[in-house]
């Protein structure tokens, strides 16, 4: 009777034993993959967090303190969200890439002929006018959508500060521009002066500067037809 039940023992001992053992089995696989679920979300999360697209652009609207009197009909513009800013915002919401506004230390008028008169100036003087902040960590950016107006023919003298002080080479380099009767005018030879190792897209998104408010459909088609 007695080995009997001896034996009765060692088989429930040998049964709660292997128990133990697949469960402790099951916790371990349990803890792995929430481990690795953990690990995948981090990288999700950092993925988000870190575009290699950046979105920069000059705008009237965001170098200019408006007066009390602005025309808002006349100089719409300088009223947020400029032209160029509306351009730069739905470039944004295509690509997810990072906005970054170039403003000047000295803001231009708000008044459209008095701001023409120092653009013009400047233009004149080839000056470089000074930056508020250049672009952080631009090293993790390989792609970068540049949107600006058309100034006398060109470009707005801060966008070859921004460019001078930013070094764009090796990336590709996307323009999109708002304009009034002289179209890109001489805006891409400049840009192209100033960033010489910069790939600079030969399709290049413009719009008059009356449609810009009206281009979201526009601009977004091209940017999804630019693979992005």
């Amino acid at each position: 009777m007695k080995k009997i039940l001896s034996l009765f023992s060692a088989i429930a001992m040998v049964l709660s034993i292997s128990a133990c053992s697949a469960t402790e089995s099951q916790v371990n696989h349990s803890s792995e993959a929430s481990g690795s679920s953990s690990a995948f979300e981090s990288a999700e999360i950092n993925k988000e967090q870190e575009s290699n697209i950046l979105v920069a652009y000059f705008s009237w609207a965001d170098n200019a303190i408006l007066a009390d009197d602005v025309d808002a009909v006349a100089s719409p513009s300088v009223i947020p969200p400029g032209n160029v800013q509306q351009l730069a915002g739905w470039v944004k919401e295509e690509t997810g890439g990072d906005l970054f506004s170039i403003r000047v230390t000295d803001p231009y008028p708000s008044d459209w002929d008095d701001c023409l008169a120092r653009a013009n100036q400047e233009r004149g003087d080839n000056a470089r006018p000074e930056l508020v902040e250049n672009v952080e960590n631009l090293d993790q950016y390989d792609t970068v959508f540049l949107g600006y107006p058309n100034w006398w023919y060109g470009v707005p003298m801060a966008l070859l500060t921004f460019l001078e002080q930013n070094d764009l080479s090796g990336k590709q380099v996307y323009l999109f521009c708002s304009h009034g009767t002289g179209g890109l005018a001489n805006s891409v030879e400049l840009i192209t002066e100033a960033t010489p190792n910069a790939v600079i897209s030969d399709n290049i998104f413009d719009c008059y500067e009356e449609d810009a408010s009206s281009s979201q459909g526009d601009i977004q088609s091209w940017v999804s037809g630019l693979g992005y």
